[in-house]
């Protein structure tokens, strides 16, 4: 049985190694929103609530996820017995609707609590089948065509088995036939938009089509599933589905109306793990692949992020990147490390999500805390 009796939250700030640049604003120190659960029993588990400084990917941000974790949804576990933490998402969900972020920071919190009281591993508790998982990154928008391509190089000799460039209109198609001519047919590539683009524009990103990229993700308004169904009938490149992906009834709606081919599983935006299993069954059983994207967590969320591409179903190279892809010094031990084969190992040797938190660090970096109590 699974009862929350303390949660905490903590602001801890973190600055990227360099800037990272999207379609939508660049980010250059990252605010991060940790959660620290404790059962009735003393074992204490950990998470990270995904939403950003400003509501430019999801509505949602840090601050408006901390205000629904303090008013409406660390009530609703705290003290409550819960028979499988596959039951804490229906408790957060009812009556409040929205908060996917900060939903997801509570419940995948609570998964880990009930993996370390199992004694198991969270990706195994989660379903896992994987020892490793491929690692791709993600280069932001650069200046020029030459700069992406000396990135994407570097990319390569490190071991990523994928290169995801950001794109936006003048920094799209020259720079990735820059990189494509650079690197040769076999490298995979994929191009993330970040809804920069409109169906108005299908002409132009069908000039993508000649450099056989795996995906172009989101290229159209996170709402639009219409849009991008009518984008993927004129475009040859498939279209992976990201913010538009909120739900297992968005999944299942994309499917219907071929709005996309591939869909990237954020726990994070989707509410957390128990939505996430659902979406990768549906997606395994309709021969959609899916992979595991990233949203510049500490270590905390690329534990979970890890756990949950151990998958079957995620069968393309998620953006689990090294800890020192970002941080000079990450706030978990070991930091999340690639092997030379561009692989991520998935900690199997502790229950959880298998790495430690180093607390003191934590303490030293926190800028705001709160707790509750059952």
């Amino acid at each position: 049985m699974l009862t929350i009796t303390r949660l905490a939250l903590r602001e801890i700030h973190l600055a990227l190694k360099e800037p990272f640049r999207i379609s939508s604003g660049t980010i250059s120190q990252r605010r991060v929103c940790l959660l620290e659960l404790q059962s009735a029993d003393g074992v204490v588990g950990w998470s990270e609530c995904v939403a950003g400084e400003q509501p430019n990917y999801s509505p949602e941000t840090i601050d408006t996820a901390w205000h629904a974790i303090r008013e409406w949804l660390a009530p609703r576990v705290l003290g409550q017995e819960f028979a499988h933490p596959g039951d804490v998402f229906a408790a957060l969900d009812h009556h409040v609707r929205g908060h996917l972020m900060a939903k997801a920071g509570v419940e995948m919190g609570c998964w880990d609590v009930a993996a370390r009281q199992q004694g198991m591993p969270l990706s195994r508790l989660l379903g896992g089948t994987r020892d490793r998982v491929p690692t791709g990154i993600s280069i932001g928008i650069q200046r020029t065509p030459d700069a992406l391509v000396e990135r994407a190089r570097n990319a390569v000799a490190m071991g990523y088995r994928k290169i995801k460039m950001k794109i936006e209109p003048g920094s799209d198609v020259a720079f990735v036939g820059a990189v494509r001519d650079a690197l040769g047919p076999g490298l995979h590539l994929m191009a993330d938009a970040n809804s920069a683009y409109a169906l108005t524009d299908a002409g132009h990103l069908k000039e993508l089509d000649p450099f056989h990229l795996i995906m172009i993700e989101q290229p159209l308004d996170r709402e639009d599933l219409l849009r991008h169904a009518k984008l993927q009938r004129l475009i040859e490149t498939p279209i992976c589905l990201d913010e538009s992906i909120t739900s297992v009834d968005r999944a299942a709606d994309m499917i219907e109306l071929g709005a996309g081919r591939i869909i990237n599983i954020k726990p994070g935006r989707v509410g957390g793990f128990t939505v996430s299993k659902r979406i990768h069954d549906l997606c395994q059983a309709n021969g959609i692949p899916v992979w595991c994207g990233g949203m510049f967590e500490s270590g905390v969320g690329r534990a979970h992020n890890v756990a949950l591409a151990s998958l079957p179903n995620f069968s393309l190279p998620g953006d689990v990147s090294p800890s020192a892809r970002y941080w000079e010094r990450d706030i978990v031990n070991p930091e999340w490390t690639m092997d030379d084969e561009g692989m991520v190992h998935v900690p199997l040797h502790a229950p959880g999500f298998g790495v430690s938190v180093d607390v003191g660090r934590v303490d030293d970096l926190t800028v705001r805390r709160e707790e509750w109590r059952a």
